[in-house]
Order: structure tokens, then sequence, then C-alpha cells
């Protein structure tokens, strides 16, 4: 039925609250947030508008069927003057889509504009393609900002091409062009004379239909059309492009639903921009807060930034974002040695270190380990923090084993290492997906692969130094790894390996501070081995990890009930559109 007043909308809340977090490589997320609320709204503004709900219907308004007659008769006319071509007839409307106001009328997309594929000349004709600044734009369909004045191009061509490619005067500034293969729907609005490709239309909408309105309901009418399947994407061809159903309102209405429609759109860009701002100053504070608590020095210092945190928990960490950063100030902690308290019965980190010297020494004796080069810290003389005094600083080296993956081959290469192979072969994705045990293989090696490789024991703690620099993530499972990832063994196996895996997600930044700007991002060996590492007594450490695993767990279970929450407010969002357009 239709309406003669305009759809009321829900109450904003409804929508500034559906967050969606954006997708993200690798361990967690990244926490970046979209507004689905804000883009849930906006479909909906188009889709009411073109339903005839958006703005009321005026009696006084000359019908659509009478502006479509009026469209027929201009359209015979420039036939005979020959400025368009006869089109094949078009088939009736008969099942609508749905239901419009009774001053409305449905038209086939070629019965209210006129329209035209454009053309790519050959590449290989360098006389075609131009760098002049003065010469043609040729538009790609990357070269376009849905629903924007498109001014620049990529691209650009000769008179030759444009005389002998297409034939024809650039298309004039103002046309509407829209994306119909590989992207369908994609709108903007030429703001200069311009060609363009083949998977482009540019649209001339005939006299009484306005061209702004077609900007605004096209894309969605477009998506709804009969696509074909494509390798690269969805396409429409041009039978169904010219069985489009465009859903045309008095020309009257048509300048209201615009004004309407761009008014609300700047509502929606104001609302998205201050929920932007909003989480931006959100995260700011939550940084800046967590901060104080690695920063102070006394005990006492420490209980009141903590006390600060606390009461004001569930206002600070309601955000995906804002959990990871707890979750790393959580582990920057723990290897700062103010997460436990210090027990002053515990053996310090100094007695262990000679054990573990000893115990290195007997591994080398035994031919079980390699001498190896001495290494310098890091940071030389700098320590980063200061340590508790039952604690010491170290390097990965002096704790444990500390070597390369030998595995350089890939099954595409070398298939004959993989053939029934049966031993796990892990890649730098697998443990840049660890949290924080590898769970995950890549391929299986065979006999003659491990021949070649190193088969390193559950439990090492395996570091990424290619492309994903630091990446950690602890073996659950006997494996052989690449050279892209080195191994760690602690030489007492009472040494829980998870304290280390937990240091290097805080010491990540600033290894990848000596990865060389390049595409292929890397450290060495010798970078990993220089590392200064805060060691805590034997027991304490022990303590630490129970610690930390009971921590990450809980902001694990609020990072669930976050997102479960955040689902609902998205099916929210869903439905309310769903019954709106009813």
């Amino acid at each position: 039925m239709a309406m003669d007043h305009p759809q009321a909308l829900p109450s904003l809340d409804a929508w500034t609250s559906a967050l969606l977090t954006k997708s993200s490589a690798g361990r967690g997320s990244n926490g970046k947030l979209e507004a689905y609320g804000i883009k849930k709204l906006r479909e909906l503004i188009l889709e009411l508008a073109v339903r005839g709900k958006l703005v009321p219907q005026d009696p006084n308004d000359e019908p659509a069927s009478v502006l479509l007659e009026k469209i027929a008769k201009e359209k015979l006319r420039l036939i005979k003057e020959g400025k368009i071509k006869q089109e094949k007839p078009l088939a009736d409307v008969d099942a609508m889509p749905f239901e419009l106001p009774e001053s409305w009328e449905w038209a086939r997309l070629p019965s209210i504009a006129s329209y035209l594929p454009g053309k790519t000349p050959s590449t290989k004709n360098p006389s075609y393609w131009s760098e002049n600044p003065v010469d043609v734009p040729w538009v790609s369909i990357s070269d376009m900002e849905h629903l924007a004045v498109l001014t620049e191009t990529s691209k650009k061509i000769t008179p030759e091409a444009a005389k002998h490619v297409f034939g024809y005067e650039p298309i004039s500034k103002g046309s509407l062009l829209m994306s119909f293969k590989l992207t369908v729907g994609k709108m903007a609005i030429l703001g200069v004379d311009a060609y363009h490709n083949e998977a482009i239309l540019s649209i001339q909408p005939y006299s009484g239909i306005v061209r702004d309105y077609l900007l605004k309901v096209l894309p969605t009418r477009a998506q709804a059309g009969n696509t074909k399947r494509a390798i690269m994407g969805d396409t429409l061809n041009s039978t169904s492009l010219a069985l489009l159903l465009i859903p045309v309102p008095p020309l009257a209405e048509q300048h209201r639903i615009v004004a309407k429609v761009d008014e609300l759109m700047a509502l929606c860009d104001q609302l998205e921009q201050q929920q932007t701002d909003s989480l931006a100053a959100h995260q700011t504070l939550v940084e800046t807060l967590l901060g104080t608590l690695t920063r102070v020095e006394s005990q006492q210092e420490f209980s009141a930034a903590w006390a600060r945190i606390a009461s004001h928990f569930g206002t600070l960490f309601t955000t995906e974002a804002s959990i990871e950063q707890l979750k790393q100030t959580l582990l920057q902690l723990a290897v700062m040695g103010k997460l436990v308290p210090q027990d002053p019965n515990d053996e310090p980190a100094s007695v262990l270190l000679k054990r573990l010297a000893k115990q290195k020494e007997q591994k080398i004796e035994h031919g079980a380990l390699k001498k190896g080069k001495p290494y310098d810290a890091l940071n030389g003389d700098e320590k980063p923090f200061e340590l508790p005094m039952s604690w010491a600083w170290s390097t990965l080296p002096e704790i444990g084993e500390l070597a390369r993956g030998k595995s350089k081959h890939r099954p595409r290469n070398d298939p004959k290492l993989y053939s029934n192979g049966t031993i796990p072969m892990v890649q730098t994705g697998d443990v840049s997906r660890a949290d924080p045990f590898i769970s995950s293989h890549t391929a299986l090696y065979n006999e003659t692969g491990l021949s070649q490789s190193r088969l390193w024991p559950k439990g090492t703690m395996c570091i990424t130094i290619a492309a994903n620099i630091a990446e950690t993530g602890i073996l659950a499972f006997n494996a052989c790894f690449p050279d892209s990832v080195v191994g760690f063994i602690p030489f007492d196996e009472g040494i829980d390996v998870k304290y280390f895996e937990y240091f290097m997600r805080t010491a990540k930044g600033h290894l990848e501070d000596f990865a060389p700007s390049t595409a292929q991002k890397n450290i060495n060996l010798d970078i990993l081995g220089q590392l200064l590492v805060p060691l805590p007594p034997a027991r304490e450490l022990g303590r630490i990890v129970a610690k930390v695993d009971e921590l990450m767990a809980l902001c694990d279970a609020l990072k669930a009930r976050l997102a479960d929450a955040q689902t609902t407010q998205i099916h929210l969002a869903d439905a309310i559109v769903e019954q709106a357009v009813c």
C-alpha cells in the first residue's frame, strides 16, 4: 500500500551502536570498527526513497504515466532525427518487484535513459596512450569513487585512439557512469569530458528524469538485475540491462527525493564522523591510562593507577581494540615483574642463569648443540626498564637453543618430498595464527623431506623472521619449519616456554624496527640473539605464566561477550531494515 507520509526511522541509537569489527590477517584483530549500523541506515534511506516512502506524495504532481508518455514521444522524435537508434521492443512490465505509490510507474532502463558501453584501446599500441595532461581522460572502474564526481583518471588516450577506436566525441561532463561488469552498480558523475572502458556505461537520462535521482536509485536496481557469474565477478549483459526495472516518481517528487536523500546522507556523515571521533578519543584514553601502569615505579603508585582503571573498567573496555590493548599491557606488566609479587625465598635468576650455562656446556660437549658465537646485547648497556632485584637481564641463546629451521622446499616446487607425507611442515602463516599454540600445518613431509630438514619437538617456540616479523607460537606437535622461522627451546625442561612467547609479543614492535624497509621485510638470527630478555626466578616465572593465562582467559571471555552484543546489534539493524521496507 502506498504511503501518504514519509516512513519514520527508528531511534538513532539502534544504528550508531551497531559496529562491525573489520577482519585482519594473523593473530587476533586489528580492532578497527566499521559503522555497520550507519551503513544499514544509508541503505534503508535509499530503499525507502525508491519505494516512495521517504517523502510524501503530492496529489497535484503530474503522474509518472504522463511523464513516460512524453519521454516516449521525445524518443520517437530523436529516432526520426537520427540522433538515437531504434531499439528492440521492450518486454511489458508484468511482475513488479514491489508495490509503488499510485502516481509512480515501473519502467525499463531504456525507456528513461540512453546508455552506451565504452571501449579499451589496445595496450600494445603505444600511439593510443598518452601522458600528456591535455589529452582526453579514459575511465576505468578503479578511477571511480561511488556516488562521487570523477575529475581525474589514471590514464589518458591520444586523439588517434579517440578517432580510430571510439569514433565519437568524448562523453560529456555531467553524465552518469555505472559499472556493470565485475563490480555491478558502482556510480559516479563525470566531472570532465572523458571516454571509458567496456565495463562501464555512460548514461544520459531523458527529459523528465532527474539525473541525481537515477544516481541514487540505479545501484540497488542494477544489483537486483539478472547478473551472470564471470571469472572475476558478476556482470550484467545487454539483455539484463535492458530488462532493469526502475521505479519512476513524478518529476516534482524526484526533486524532493533527491533533496531529502542528500539531507539525510549528510546527517549520516555527521553521525559517522562523531562515531569515529568518539572511538578515537576512547582508544587514546585507554592507551593513556594503561600506559601509566607501565611507567610508575613504586608499588603504591601502581596500586593507585590500577584502582583508577578498575573503577571505570566497564566504561574503558567496551571495544575489541581496548581489550587487545589491555592484554598487551598485562603482558608488559608480566615481563616487568609487576603482575605477580616477588617471593624473597625464590632462587634468584642469577643462579638460574649459572645452571642454564652448565646445561648449555653439557649439550655442546655431547654434540647436541653447536657452540655458536657469543652475542652482545641488542641495546648495549641500555636497559629498557628497571627489573626487580631477584631478576636478571639475559638473551635467548643464554637461556635455550635458538636456531633457524632448515626446510626450504614447497610442495609445488619439490613434490617428491611431500608425497604420502606424515610429518607436519609448519610455515610462517601457521605461526601467525597461533594463540599461543600452533594447531595447524601447511603440508606434510615424507621421510625424504625430513632427511633434508629437522624435526623440532612439541613445545618449541617458533619466531617468524620474514614477512611478518616476530610473530610467535608454540608447537602443539613435533614438526619441521623453514628457515624463515626460528625455533627456541629452553635448556631447562622445567622452564615454561610460554613466558618467552609472552615476552616476544611485547618485543615485536622493537624487533620490527630492525627490519629493512623493503618489500620483503626480514630480520636475522643475530638480531634475535642480541635481544635483551627479562628473566625472573624459575618459580616466579611459573606464577607469571599461570596469572597471564588466567587473565588472558578473562579478556577473551570479555571479548566474546562483546562480540555477542555486537552481533545482536547488527541483527537488530538488519531486522529494522527488513521491517521498515515491508
